[in-house]
């Protein structure tokens, strides 16, 4: 077997989409890895994803102190920067040719030679594209995704870095709003609504079946998005667990969706970057749906960014397996290979074991994966054995964070500017 040559130049890694507590380790990942390899000059960093390399906003890795990049591992954020810029060759063809034509001005002039992106669907789509475009001008680069994402929805991996923290961050707040919820539970009884995010799959909102030990413990209903809602059958859980326990607790997907496959909190008048639209408030939608149809007192929780920021109770396993990705990415790379996503591999579940391998970005970009239906009870209203026992070993274990006046010492970099060539775009 012929070795495979080194290419002699330049790393760029860069973040995109919305971050998660452990995605920083991933990038921590790639540094300390690439260090090794003598081919390999100069580390770089994208400042705000794809964005800041069309603008030709790199930062120089190499200036960080060792410890600024240690305690990338367990600080949250993107502490490169993220963005939600969409190359779109469907919609905008003329804008996304020009974009690829700067963005090879860049890596060029900039002798980039390895390119890693950390982030989900959108991102690993962008990541495909480098690398069918570079092929394309037979231009010598090596492109290797990173996986990133709370939504837990890249096909060909057992689950994504990110997605064991929130979920072990929301199943101990449902807990803990519960046990408030229910110490308050008078004879009138009351209902709480906790929102989580998740758009088209319900994997965040799955997770907090954890919280429950018993089959009295909430949370008592989960609303996901791969099932149609109910409004009937959810009134009818909401009613009868009042009536037994005196309270209910309810979590809910906030892309939960109607009949007719429509969002129930859509605005259609608004739309995020990539064209979605917004969503608005599922929890409010239901709150008010509870006190009207059952005169049921209700209040609600939205998670909102709490939920993908607290690496104050992020999974230790998470943090470990979003390292271990960036080491992969980069040894993927050494190897030769381009155009792949790094993947964590399942080999056991009782004892929790792992490893990590590649898969063609051709077959992940743009496809979402989501709840199997055979991991949904049958009513639809909550998950059944077979995800907790996918999700329970995914939280285990805590970061040792250092403290600071009894507050977490997270890393700061200092974001060194590398010098640009280049005219503005």
């Amino acid at each position: 077997m012929s070795e495979v040559p080194e290419l002699e130049g330049n790393l760029l890694v860069a973040q995109s989409g919305g971050p998660t507590s452990v995605i920083n380790a991933s990038i921590a990942g790639v540094v300390f890895e690439a260090g090794k390899f003598g081919c390999i000059e100069e580390i770089y960093g994208g400042r705000n994803g794809i964005l800041g390399i069309l603008n030709e906003d790199l930062l120089d890795l190499n200036e960080e102190k060792a410890n600024a990049i240690t305690g990338l591992k367990f600080t949250p954020a993107a502490a490169l920067g993220t963005c939600r810029y969409k190359i779109d060759f469907t919609n905008n063809p003329e804008q996304a040719a020009k974009d690829f034509d700067r963005l090879f001005e860049v890596f060029e002039v900039h002798n980039i030679r390895y390119f890693f992106y950390a982030g989900g669907n959108d991102s690993q789509d962008t990541a495909h594209k480098i690398h069918l475009e570079a092929e394309k001008r037979n231009y010598e680069m090596r492109v290797i995704g990173i996986p990133k994402t709370i939504d837990n929805d890249l096909p060909h991996t057992d689950h994504c870095p990110g997605y064991g923290s929130v979920i072990k961050y929301n199943a101990a707040t449902v807990m803990e709003v519960a046990m408030d919820v229910k110490s308050m539970a008078t004879d009138s009884g009351s209902c709480c609504i906790i929102e989580v995010m998740g758009r088209a799959a319900g994997w965040i909102a799955a997770g907090t079946v954890l919280a429950k030990k018993k089959t009295e413990d909430a949370p008592h209903v989960i609303l996901l998005p791969e099932r149609t809602f109910d409004e009937q059958a959810f009134l009818n859980r909401v009613k009868s667990t009042v009536a037994t326990f005196n309270y209910c607790i309810v979590v809910v997907g906030e892309g939960l969706k109607d009949a007719s496959g429509k969002e129930i909190s859509a605005d259609s008048e608004k739309l995020d970057a990539f064209g979605h639209p917004i969503l608005a408030g599922v929890a409010d939608t239901l709150r008010d749906l509870v006190e009207e149809k059952l005169g049921t007192k209700t209040r609600t929780v939205k998670l909102g960014y709490a939920q993908r920021a607290a690496a104050h109770f992020a999974s230790r396993t998470d943090a470990e397996e979003s390292f271990a990705c960036g080491t992969a990415a980069v040894n993927g790379a050494m190897a030769g290979h381009s155009g792949k996503m790094v993947k964590i591999v399942r080999t056991s579940s009782n004892p929790y074991t792992w490893t990590t391998d590649l898969h063609d970005l051709a077959e992940i970009a743009n496809v979402e994966n989501l709840i199997p239906e055979d991991w949904i009870s049958d009513d639809g209203l909550t998950p059944n054995e077979k995800f907790e026992e996918y999700a329970r070993p995914l939280i285990e274990g805590e970061n040792k964070i250092p403290m600071e006046g009894g507050l977490p010492k997270y890393a700061e970099l200092q974001r060194f500017p590398v010098d640009k060539k280049l005219s503005s775009r």
